[in-house]
């Protein structure tokens, strides 16, 4: 017997699990103990629908990771169209700490699922987009030569560790600020 397809194809199909997504994105990040009945309410599905698309929590988080670090990988060569090499990292930066207050309650889910990220299919596509903007921001000026991506990677690892209940966001600000200071070609002048 066949099994069911990976991904949907019709398009209520579609719909209901880009809504299931979405409500599942807000209720990890309120809560990492929401409820996948009351997602599934929330999403205007029943559980049985839930359960086709992701079969377990696990699935359901692994896919959020997934789409929410491609949407990242994506947006920096989006943001250095627009912006200014620093501008476009800062922003890119902005993006990634949502994405940490996200991921810091289901952390440990992604962890094992990726050996701890050895195993992670997106951490040489992650890297390559950090080097795009940090190596922008080098011919540029505003930033040192010859940053090493994955040096930049570890510093933003920090974020996955403030605590979005604790007054994250404001953290997470200073800690970006810190970072950013660190990269740059010049440390702005103190007077």
């Amino acid at each position: 017997m066949n099994s069911l397809p990976s991904k949907p194809t019709r398009k209520d199909a579609l719909d209901n699990r880009d809504r299931i997504l979405t409500v599942a994105r807000e209720a990890f990040a309120s809560s990492t103990s929401a409820s996948l009945t009351g997602i599934a309410k929330k999403a205007g599905v029943g559980i049985g629908t839930l359960y086709r698309h992701f079969p377990t929590r696990e699935a359901l988080i692994l896919e959020l990771y997934r789409h929410d670090i491609q949407q990242l990988i994506d947006l920096a060569p989006a943001l250095l169209a627009k912006n200014p090499p620093l501008t476009a990292l800062r922003l890119w930066f902005d993006e990634v700490a949502r994405y940490g207050r996200l991921k810091y309650g289901v952390a440990e889910v992604i962890h094992a699922a990726t050996n701890a990220g050895v195993d992670d299919e997106y951490y040489g596509p992650f890297v390559a987009a950090i080097g795009v903007l940090v190596d922008a921001g080098a011919a540029e000026g505003s930033l040192k030569p010859d940053l090493d991506p994955e040096d930049v990677l570890l510093q933003l690892s920090v974020l996955w560790r403030i605590d979005p209940a604790r007054d994250g966001e404001a953290r997470a600000t200073r800690v970006l600020g810190l970072i950013i200071d660190g990269l740059r070609a010049a440390p702005p002048s103190s007077g």
